[in-house]
């Protein structure tokens, strides 16, 4: 039986699982249009870990590459070709899909969507609950600076469901608030290079901000303040191993991590073989919602402190795993090694 759960979230499908009554040779497709980005690259390690253990999983494709709605289209129209039994993908946008989607669900292929969702119906979702996410952050962030002040606002890709979640989120803290203004907002791409370099251009402006709300790019967001010797201010990240680490050990600096685990990528494979196997959950979508880590108190220091790992690239996130439905070792999705094609 296949249940979501993380530390502190629980997540209830409505439905019992059974482990399939035979060993099946499945070929699940990948679809994933970021690369070069920590959480995305742990998700294809989550993907490729998992369906390496799952017993009924025999060959992994997967397409992974920096492309756009159109790419991924034709991504999705190869995979479907290639016979594969299932597609797992991390969509870039909700409803610019849905011709293969369609085309996939009528040929019988199981289609999961992670991290964020499309519209077509049929396909299951399975994914972090990103309004949640900003949501919890923008709060932490405004309460933070005491109901009023000026803060940065550092986006993911613009038309992305995940981002367009996250900012109504954001846009649901800000609305409690209304002492806070948005002195800049800008999106990352999710792309570290591209985030750092836009947080140097506007601390060069000299226009003063109070605090920094991040889509997930963070550790670079602290390095340059350090690098600029600008004056920190509360900043609002993800769970990734190196922003968690600064949590503790860059002096003078308060933030806030809120849990985003890329294995949401494993467990969207595990999903798809429950799927295949006849044992689909009742609810199409599957949310995880997330926790906020913060190190303004001895708990929430504590908190982090044993949230850190050492052998983790900075930009992967440490919620590396999901109880109940992902079965990988720490080992295995760091080798990042699959049956693939």
């Amino acid at each position: 039986m296949r249940k979501l759960t993380l530390a502190a979230a629980t997540l209830a499908l409505g439905g019992a699982f059974a482990p399939g009554a035979f060993a099946a040779e499945y070929t699940i497709g990948v679809s994933n249009t970021v690369q070069g980005n920590g959480w995305r690259e742990q998700m294809i390690c989550a993907m490729r870990a998992q369906a390496l253990v799952e017993p009924d999983v025999s060959r992994l494709i997967v397409a992974h590459r920096n492309t756009d709605s159109a790419g991924q289209l034709e991504d999705l129209n190869n995979l479907i070709a290639a016979g594969v039994d299932a597609i797992v993908l991390n969509p870039s946008n909700p409803d610019a899909l849905n011709s293969a989607i369609n085309d996939a669900i009528a040929k019988g292929i199981v289609v999961v969507a992670v991290d964020a969702g499309v519209s077509a119906e049929g396909a299951y979702i399975l994914s972090n609950n990103q309004e949640e996410y900003a949501y919890l952050g923008a709060k932490w962030l405004f309460e933070k600076l005491g109901g009023s002040g000026d803060v940065v606002y550092m986006r993911g890709i613009a038309g992305v469901s995940a981002d367009t979640d996250r900012d109504n989120g954001f846009k649901r803290a800000l609305a409690e608030f209304p002492g806070i203004n948005v002195a800049h907002e800008v999106f990352t791409g999710w792309q570290q290079d591209q985030g750092k370099q836009q947080i140097f251009d506007f601390l060069a402006t000299g226009i003063p901000f109070d605090g920094v709300w991040t889509s997930g790019i963070d550790n670079v967001i602290v390095d340059a303040f350090v690098e600029s010797g600008a004056p920190l201010v509360p900043i609002v990240g993800a769970d990734n191993a190196g922003f968690v680490q600064y949590l503790t050990t860059v002096d003078g600096f308060e933030g806030a991590a809120v849990t985003n685990p890329g294995s949401v990528g494993g467990a969207g494979v595990a999903l798809a073989v429950d799927i295949l196997n006849g044992n689909a959950p009742n609810a199409t979508t599957v949310l995880v919602d997330p926790v906020l880590w913060e190190n303004a108190t001895a708990e929430g220091r504590a908190v982090i402190e044993s949230a850190q790992n050492p052998n983790l690239d900075p930009e992967w996130p440490v919620s590396v795993t999901i109880p109940g439905w992902t079965d990988y070792s720490m080992e295995q999705v760091i080798a990042c090694e699959g049956p693939d094609a």
